[in-house]
């Protein structure tokens, strides 16, 4: 276990928060890291600073805080909890309600912060979108929970997942009627490629959908030992990575694929990868499990890096700042921690 945690040691700047840690992100500067808390609180950490000094808790939701990211306009967060409030929270600890929603709960939040930034939360069968001043624009409905949703590399669409398959709406638009992508079953999550060429969702069963777009042909990924919790394309677009299995699997979207191409797996470990985090500039992905060890792995040259050992809790948050220079973890035991990758 210390060979593992040779990294960690040197590099990171770690916390024991308490409480179980749900999501993790960066702001879009990458100066501060938020930690979303089962016990309602987001903890910041300052990245430049060294020491436990730089942590903050601030008091966010009566209740779990159960989505998180970052602002697209202020320094700062947006969070959902299940006391039905949508927030915005400064890094100076400021929180903000954006918006309220009785006591459904706000399951899942994005933000886009592109020309037009946008900020979207699903609460129900009802995906909320918001210009980037908080303000509303448009409530989407669907046939049921929205269980998933992003924003694609443009923010001209946003894709919900949802029972029997997922939905896809443009964001300018006024049409009620979305693009219906269809396949019978319980599906829990959604990425969009960075070119907008497909949309995968994962499934209540052990495998993955896909439509290619605008085609809809689909691509079906399956054989999992466990359901897949996180995935999400790597910057080039060239590879899906996914969790789900003892190692991390990753699909090639190029030369024909996925659909009869075998995917590559890379860095196994001594248990199933629960979280993947692809890097915003490279073919590399950080990869959790449930012992809680992370790994690093370059898929060019199939390298695999520890970043930290098991023995800490499952790892439930992992994520990279917007220039992948650190990355943020965290468990279900509530370790956290942030590491540099800039230091010599």
């Amino acid at each position: 276990m210390s060979d593992l945690d040779q990294l960690i040691k040197a590099r990171g700047n770690t916390a024991e928060l308490g409480a179980h840690a749900i999501a993790a992100c960066f702001d879009a500067t990458g100066t501060h890291a938020a930690f979303a808390l089962g016990d309602g609180t987001l903890r910041l950490q300052n990245v430049p600073s060294s020491t436990s000094i730089g942590w903050t808790s601030i008091a966010a939701h009566n209740g779990a805080v159960l989505s998180l990211a970052p602002h697209p306009v202020a320094p700062g967060f947006i969070t959902g909890g299940d006391d039905g409030r949508f927030l915005s929270i400064g890094v100076d600890g400021n929180v903000t309600e954006i918006a309220r929603f009785g006591s459904k709960w706000v399951e899942h939040v994005a933000s886009y912060a592109g020309k037009t930034p946008l900020l979207a939360a699903a609460v129900g069968k009802n995906l909320h979108l918001f210009n980037g001043k908080g303000e509303p624009l448009r409530t989407l409905p669907h046939p049921s929970t929205v269980t998933g949703i992003a924003f694609d590399a443009k923010g001209k669409r946003i894709a919900a997942s949802h029972y029997n398959g997922a939905s896809l709406w443009f964001t300018a638009s006024t049409s009620a009627t979305p693009r219906k992508l269809e396949w019978k079953g319980s599906h829990t999550g959604v990425a969009i490629h960075p070119q907008g060429e497909a949309l995968v969702t994962s499934m209540q069963e052990n495998a993955l959908h896909g439509w290619t777009l605008p085609e809809g042909k689909h691509m079906r990924m399956a054989g999992y030992p466990a359901k897949t919790e996180s995935f999400g394309f790597t910057h080039s677009g060239r590879w899906l990575a996914t969790g789900g299995a003892e190692s991390t699997v990753l699909w090639p979207f190029f030369g024909g694929g996925p659909m009869g191409k075998a995917p590559l797996e890379l860095g196994p470990g001594d248990g199933i990868v629960k979280r993947v985090a692809c890097h915003p500039e490279h073919d590399v992905i950080a990869a959790g499990f449930d012992t809680g060890l992370v790994l690093i792995l370059d898929i060019n040259k199939e390298q695999v890096l520890p970043v930290c050992g098991p023995g800490r809790g499952a790892i439930t948050a992992l994520t990279w700042n917007p220039s992948g220079s650190h990355l943020a973890l965290g468990t279900e035991s509530g370790f956290a921690a942030t590491v540099d990758f800039t230091r010599g």
